[in-house]
């Protein structure tokens, strides 16, 4: 009669850790290092993220700062959730901010180079379903020339009124892509992907800034964050 597999001892040993603990721990490891390399940290908040436009800010910065988008949780555990078990003295005060769309940054750059960085940068993309139109797009009626004959199916199925006449797409009646302050549906951000309109800015906003001496709040960053746990409440 064969063994029951229920009953194999197992070597505690050879236990595999799991892969998401160990995720967060490297994390936790990793911000740790970087209170002690850098000599400022800052909370920062965010619309519209795209990780290729962060992606091309982490590069800029290589050289003198460090970026970290991780759990919330995993990054206050790092920092200090209190006076009692903060890293260095003050540094619990970030970890109030950390909710919603935020994320740190610990930089050796002077304070007006990290403020000038994070009003200036931005970027521009595609919004995606469900963002908020900047704008009110109409198409008029008449020929589409920027799209070939074989892309009119496809025009189709986004609900614009078009056909082929002598191979050209050609729009039979004005159609309004989106309204301006009203929410994107699938079609309509295909759409203006397709007219290549840009309307998502992704851009950065600092919420509070700590050294070993100082800390601060920054209005505009502040009322970011609020407005934006406000949408994701409503």
């Amino acid at each position: 009669m064969p063994k029951s597999k229920r009953n194999r001892a197992v070597t505690l040993s050879k236990t595999k850790k799991k892969p998401g603990l160990e995720r967060k721990g490297k994390v936790v490891t990793e911000i740790k290092d970087a209170i002690e390399r850098y000599s400022s940290a800052y909370v920062f908040t965010y619309n519209n993220m795209r990780n290729q436009k962060l992606k091309d800010l982490r590069d800029q910065l290589k050289s003198s700062s460090r970026i970290f988008l991780a759990g919330k949780k995993v990054m206050q555990i790092a920092l200090g959730r209190s006076a009692a078990d903060e890293a260095k003295t003050g540094l619990h005060k970030l970890s109030k901010f950390l909710q919603g769309n935020t994320g740190l940054i610990f930089s050796n750059l002077p304070r007006d180079d990290v403020e000038r960085l994070f009003r200036e940068f931005e970027g521009l993309d595609f919004a995606r379903t469900g963002s908020v139109a900047t704008k009110t797009v109409e198409l008029k009626e008449g020929p589409l020339e920027q799209f070939s004959h074989e892309m009119e199916p496809f025009i189709r199925k986004q609900g614009l009124p078009v056909r082929l006449n002598k191979g050209v797409v050609e729009l039979v009646a004005d159609h309004v892509v989106c309204e301006e302050g009203k929410p994107l549906s699938p079609q309509a951000a295909h759409t203006l992907r397709l007219l290549g309109v840009q309307m998502a800015t992704f851009r950065l906003y600092l919420v509070c800034r700590w050294t070993s001496n100082d800390f601060e709040v920054y209005k505009e960053g502040l009322a970011q964050l609020r407005a934006g746990e406000a949408d994701e409440s409503s």
